[in-house]
């Protein structure tokens, strides 16, 4: 186990590591450690899930973009090289994950639950934790040279940050059986074909892309776009009738808002709709 010293300078570097920047109603969160392939240590996992819920708690942000620096890769992982030389406290170097995580807090279970609209730039490569990461985002655009690796059992792992539970729903049985069980990498053609992502775009290209989309759902009600995302996170595991319901209760709300007079109004007098979040 490292010394605290060692710890301290491990969560001060990564507080760097992780950079939230907001434009407009647009926050954009870029994991920065290209040297490494974007992969991630504990004090890293921490600071996403805080700039996460900083996006999520911004009544200003209507869209976040996750993506990473650099053109080689989203993210590789996990930073395995931490583990070994024992600077990082996830503990994957004594041959287990201690249970003393909050699994409440880490990105995957922010990123589910969060209700504004994320959207990864898939810059490079995604493998292992960064392809669970990625596959948490709502929508995904993917660069031409970029990958995913669905790395786990070549690594003797699961997709332990909700690959098992995103990839049966997005694929389908067979197919993500396959995915997970060969640990096959697939190219960017590949993953459109298959549905893991929306768009491809050259090189170099997907963090414009991701904007352009960003910028689209930050035109509409923001409080309209929230309540279908968490309608449609509910919708998953819902029997229709009891789903529908749930759909109304969010409803009634909305017919009260300012926005949805503004959306009328705009309508009726052949305008584009300015949206206030109220």
């Amino acid at each position: 186990m490292a010394p605290p010293d060692a710890l301290d300078a491990t969560a001060a570097a990564a507080a760097n590591e992780v950079v939230y920047t907001a434009d407009g109603a647009i926050a954009t969160i870029t994991l920065n450690a290209p040297q490494r392939m974007n992969t991630i240590s504990r004090p890293m996992l921490d600071a996403l899930s805080a700039a996460l819920v900083r996006a999520g708690d911004d009544a200003a942000v209507r869209a976040v973009i996750l993506t990473g620096a650099g053109d080689k890769a989203f993210c590789a992982g996990l930073n395995l090289e931490a583990q070994k030389t024992g600077t990082d406290s996830i503990g994957l170097g004594q041959g287990f994950m201690r249970t003393t995580i909050d699994l409440r807090n880490t990105p995957p279970t922010v990123l589910h639950n969060i209700d504004k609209p994320v959207i990864c730039a898939l810059n490079g490569s995604a493998a292992g934790y960064g392809l669970d990461i990625a596959l948490g985002a709502d929508i995904r655009v993917m660069t031409r040279s970029a990958k995913l690796a669905a790395s786990y059992a070549r690594r003797g792992v699961l997709p332990e940050s909700g690959g098992t539970w995103y990839l049966p729903r997005l694929l389908g049985w067979s197919k993500a059986a396959e995915l997970i069980f060969t640990g096959r990498t697939l190219s960017a053609e590949e993953s459109l074909a298959l549905g893991l992502v929306s768009r491809v775009v050259d090189d170099g290209g997907a963090v414009a892309a991701a904007r352009e989309i960003a910028a689209e759902i930050a035109a509409n009600a923001p409080l309209a776009v929230q309540a279908a995302k968490r309608m449609m996170r509910m919708g998953w595991n819902e029997p229709f009738t009891e789903h529908v319901h749930h759909v109304f209760l969010q409803l009634l709300p909305l017919f009260g808002t300012e926005d949805m007079k503004e959306g009328i109004a705009a309508f009726m007098e052949k305008r584009a709709p300015r949206f206030t979040g109220r």
